[in-house]
């Protein structure tokens, strides 16, 4: 099986199964001499490990990182990182009914007419649990961008099932298990969910991701643009089917004079086009929506075939999440790091020495308040990363 490995330069090759007895991936490309343990790692794997609410599946995995090599005395050593997390709570008998059936929706019915032969368990290589390994892979180059350029990555759910969610704060993200950035809806997402999970169906979600302080320039005009590297990252998670960059498809109904984000000496006006500009940053902040379907595994009964084409009811009984976006943040925010991370050492290496005597200017204008206190022109920056 080809396509397993992500980057040009930090490139990221994942291996295992949902129900195997571990996943892991081969971190290629980081440059040596990055503090790394395995608590750096860890705290973006608890932000995504399963079974932290009623709300999300409750298989339960300490999702334990293990580094194998590329570290040493404390620091990278410019080898490839290796990275292990052992599966520890595998219910196999829960997918026994599956072995001959395709769930709608899934990919049990394509990955068996591409290959022939398929895991069952979980989904096999199908499975979510396969992103892990990129929250791990990703919190390496979450460090480095953060001490090297003060990058800053950060996402919340923006919608779910029918309810859109307001944003207010970025200090609420991490203190609700939706990861919503507005504390007053989470008791109505709460009452949602619960009947959601009574009814044994499933939903699904919008998530905002925002990158702050990303330099201009990196990305380029052709084949490497950096938001077509960002969509594609994002389209390789689970469930996702749409994205959308700044704007995204309200550009379609904003004119021209609206849509095209000024520039002053003082900075940029707005952030229609979510800080890339053909396929390059403009020093903005970058902001990435994604959309994700509704799980597909479900109790309700649907119509499939088995392996000989008949006619057959599948219902999928286990542990499952009724929206695999709310566990989804953490895996958005770890694709934005990964991309970012390949095109800041793809640009160290090519254009690391270009300089212009035009100023860079900021990515967002500021004015002072009645206080004296400068802060984002909120009224004509639709960016929440400056709320």
């Amino acid at each position: 099986m080809a396509g397993n490995t992500f980057g040009r330069v930090f490139a990221v090759t994942s291996f295992g199964e949902s129900h195997g007895p571990a996943i892991g991936c081969v971190v290629d490309g980081c440059p040596p001499g990055l503090a790394l343990s395995a608590e750096d790692i860890q705290k973006d794997l608890d932000r995504r490990k399963p079974g932290t609410s009623r709300h999300v599946t409750q298989r339960q995995e300490s999702d334990t990182v293990e580094i194998l090599s590329g570290v040493f005395e404390g620091k990278t050593t410019g080898t490839p990182i290796g990275l292990l997390i052992r599966n520890e709570d595998q219910r196999s008998r829960d997918y026994g009914n599956l072995v001959d059936t395709f769930r709608p929706g899934h990919a049990d019915y394509t990955y068996w007419q591409k290959y022939g032969i398929r895991d069952h368990r979980g989904g096999g290589r199908a499975s979510a649990r396969e992103t892990a390994v990129r929250v791990a892979a990703a919190a390496i180059a979450r460090k480095w961008l953060s001490e090297r350029y003060d990058i800053v990555i950060r996402g919340y759910l923006s919608q779910l099932g029918p309810h859109e969610l307001p944003f207010k704060s970025w200090n609420v993200v991490s203190e609700n298990p939706f990861f919503s950035a507005d504390p007053d809806v989470v008791p109505k997402l709460e009452s949602f969910m619960d009947e959601l999970r009574k009814a044994g169906d499933s939903v699904g979600a919008r998530i905002t991701t925002v990158a702050e302080h990303v330099p201009v320039g990196w990305g380029a005009p052709v084949y490497a643009k950096l938001d077509s590297d960002l969509a594609s990252a994002m389209m390789s998670i689970n469930a996702v089917k749409a994205v959308e960059i700044g704007s995204g498809f309200a550009s379609v109904t904003q004119r021209g004079s609206e849509h095209g984000d000024e520039l002053t000496p003082d900075g940029f006006v707005t952030n229609h086009a979510g800080g890339i500009l053909g396929g390059i940053s403009t020093g903005q902040d970058i902001v990435v929506t994604i959309g994700i379907k509704p799980t597909s595994s479900i109790r309700i009964p649907r119509r499939s075939i088995d392996r000989r084409g008949n006619p057959i009811m599948v219902e999928t009984n286990g542990r499952h999440d009724p929206c695999v976006g709310i566990r989804a943040t953490p895996i958005a925010e770890a694709m934005m790091a990964l991309v970012l991370m390949d095109h800041a050492l793809l640009h160290r290496a090519q254009n690391a020495d270009v300089t212009t005597a035009t100023p860079k200017i900021a990515g967002v204008i500021k004015q002072a308040t009645s206080q004296g206190k400068i802060q984002s022109a909120s009224k004509i920056n639709p960016n929440p990363a400056e709320a």
